[in-house]
């Protein structure tokens, strides 16, 4: 526990930005905000910003998705309560307006740079420790974003990230908080548990009983909501082979190549930091005392090795290596291009502090041939034209479908082909009902309802499709012989954990009467005792250590206090609590620990109660 206590009480801010990329966007469905068209029907208004019925309709869906995810495939979606999702997704789209709108009124804000240095530095978009921009791009399409749109979110996030730690690192409790907790966490209990198998084999169960149950729960056993869609699919790799490169444009692309070469420069250097606890004057002081040095003749690559700061390059004699223009500070890259071979500058100042900078030597620029160049260029070039190319295209079609009443037309004008889907819920599929803006657009209302062509969606930087709905298989009433099995297993399990609670609470009032012995076996099983356990025991089942926490304590060890769980295969525990042990004072690294989690604690209520606040305040209109 204390361990978890350790982890949860640190890193608010980090954990609010992965958090939002693998989690909390998703389960609240707020990357709808940056996917609104041109719907301006108002689902809400939040001290006069609008919410769009659009937002809110792909709230709805993205909570769908990720419920299902949650549940497993199997689950049918149109179990799902849609006024319910509607209200959850319109909550937390209104939450997440007022938290802006309360980060804006208290002036928070951050800098570009620190925007892309979270980016830079989150693993989910790194490879082999560093940043991928390949892998950045996989990532956030997978969660329906452009580039453009994820910045646009993630500032957000971090802004609402910043109002949260403002609050929540203002949390504190008192000492007799802290004492009082540990007491508690500390303490461990002593019990001894029976455990009274639940046999669902022997139940004995009519078909009027299944036939109640289905009739009963009939809204549990319809087939899914499905649809079937067309789609013409437009990929950019198909203008390869219809576009070409003139010699003379490639003549022209390569001169461009080989004039962008310089010469590669390379340096020592010898680096006097200025900083805090160093002066520019006693910077400038031991600069000097290195020049004289070298006046005097000593290497410079000993001096590096003694003075300098720079921790890169100074066991290496200050070598820093060939480089090219634009890879140094400008002042020291100027000084650097002044200088001849074997030549010592001057003192430079940049940034970093004082320099002393040497020129080793100088490397021509190899300059290759334009044979070596010319299937590089030729992609490249063409690449311009497809882009382009795939640019009009994908005006072309998204215009065309919105004008056509089907897919033909549009099909026949680009010269594409119609595809079919197989049917999918709105849980996804496989294939291309494996992207989120597919499902989405397919269960749109426009689509589905009233028959029209979705917009372009984009697949990946290389895809495009526009869909329309072929057949919308509404859910249907399963048939009884389709599913008796099922809910005969379900009713077998719930007679045969109820039959197990009634000798569970049988037991219990024997025991407590005195009728029944304490320590002596029930039906041939004994107690099975456990002594000073903890609420993290390992080996026990935490509904069991969950129950038994909250069991008053004994009067005395000849009178334990008894309760019963039931286990999630219908089984019920009896459990007898023969004892409380109170633990030793925290020690000071205890108490420190368990102050920050509830400083922590405290700092979330804070922020919920300022969520509240917020929302009581606020001129919020439900449409």
């Amino acid at each position: 526990m204390l361990q978890n206590i350790r982890d949860n009480s640190q890193g608010w801010i980090a954990k609010t930005i992965i958090g939002v990329i693998v989690a909390l966007m998703a389960l609240t469905g707020f990357d709808a905000i940056f996917k609104a068209t041109t719907n301006s029907n108002e689902a809400a208004k939040v001290n006069g910003e609008n919410i769009s019925q659009n937002e809110l309709s792909q709230a709805v869906d993205m909570q769908r998705r990720q419920l299902m995810q949650q549940l497993g495939k199997d689950f049918d979606a149109s179990l799902l309560d849609e006024k319910m999702l509607r209200d959850s997704a319109l909550k937390g789209l209104i939450d997440r307006k007022l938290l802006l709108q309360g980060a804006h009124d208290a002036k928070f804000g951050f800098s570009e740079a620190a925007l892309d240095q979270v980016i830079l530095q989150t693993p989910e978009f790194q490879v082999d420790g560093k940043f991928s921009p390949e892998r950045f791009d996989q990532v956030i399409r997978q969660l329906g974003y452009g580039r453009l749109q994820f910045r646009q979110m993630l500032a957000q996030e971090m802004l609402i990230g910043q109002l949260r730690a403002g609050l929540a690192g203002s949390g504190f409790v008192t000492d007799a908080q802290v004492l009082a907790f540990a007491r508690l966490e500390k303490q461990t209990r002593d019990f001894a548990t029976l455990t009274i198998k639940a046999d669902p084999s022997a139940v004995k169960l009519t078909d009027d009983e299944v036939k109640a149950y289905y009739d009963q729960h009939a809204k549990e056993f319809m087939t899914p909501d499905q649809v079937v869609i067309d789609y013409l699919e437009l990929k950019k790799a198909s203008f390869f082979d219809q576009v070409s490169v003139k010699d003379e444009d490639l003549q022209a692309a390569y001169q461009k190549e080989i004039a962008n070469l310089s010469e590669q420069r390379r340096a020592a250097h010898i680096l006097i930091e200025v900083n805090d606890k160093v002066t520019e004057a006693q910077a400038k002081a031991k600069i000097e005392e290195v020049q004289a040095r070298l006046a005097k003749g000593e290497s410079f690559e000993a001096l590096a090795k003694e003075y300098s700061q720079d921790p890169g390059s100074a066991n290496n004699g200050g070598d820093l290596g060939y480089a090219g223009p634009g890879v140094y500070d400008p002042e020291f890259e100027k000084a650097l291009y002044a200088l001849s071979k074997d030549q010592v500058s001057a003192p430079v100042r940049t940034d970093f502090g004082l320099h002393l900078i040497k020129l080793l030597g100088v490397e021509a620029p190899e300059v290759p041939t334009f044979a070596s160049l010319k299937e590089k260029l030729t992609r490249e070039l063409k690449t311009q034209q497809v882009e382009q190319r795939f640019v009009e295209a994908t005006k072309q079609l998204e215009d065309a479908s919105f004008e056509a009443s089907d897919l033909a037309q549009p099909a026949q004008d680009l010269k594409l082909t119609v595809h079919t889907s197989a049917p999918f819920g709105r849980e996804g599929g496989e294939g291309i009902a494996a992207n989120r803006a597919v499902v989405t657009a397919a269960f749109s209302p426009e689509v589905l309802n009233e028959g029209a062509n979705s917009t372009a969606i984009e697949l990946d930087p290389e895809t495009v499709v526009v869909l329309r709905a072929k057949e919308h298989r509404k859910p249907e009433q399963l048939p009884l012989e389709n599913v008796a099995g099922p809910i005969r297993a379900q009713l077998a399990k719930e007679h045969a954990s109820a039959a197990a609670k009634t000798r569970a609470d049988e037991l219990i009032a024997s025991l407590r009467d005195g009728k029944a012995a304490l320590d002596k076996p029930v039906n041939g099983q004994g107690w099975k005792a456990v002594e000073a356990a903890t609420r993290g025991q390992e080996g026990v089942d935490p509904a069991v250590l969950q129950a038994l926490f909250r069991m008053p304590k004994p009067e005395s060890k000849d009178k334990p206090t008894f309760a019963s769980v039931t286990l999630a295969d219908g089984s019920v525990t009896v459990l007898r609590l023969n004892g409380v042990n109170e633990a030793a004072a925290p020690t000071d690294e205890e108490k420190a620990e368990y102050r920050r989690y509830l400083a922590s604690r405290v700092g979330q209520q804070d922020f919920a109660a300022y969520r509240k606040q917020l929302e009581s305040q606020a001129d919020i209109k439900r449409f």
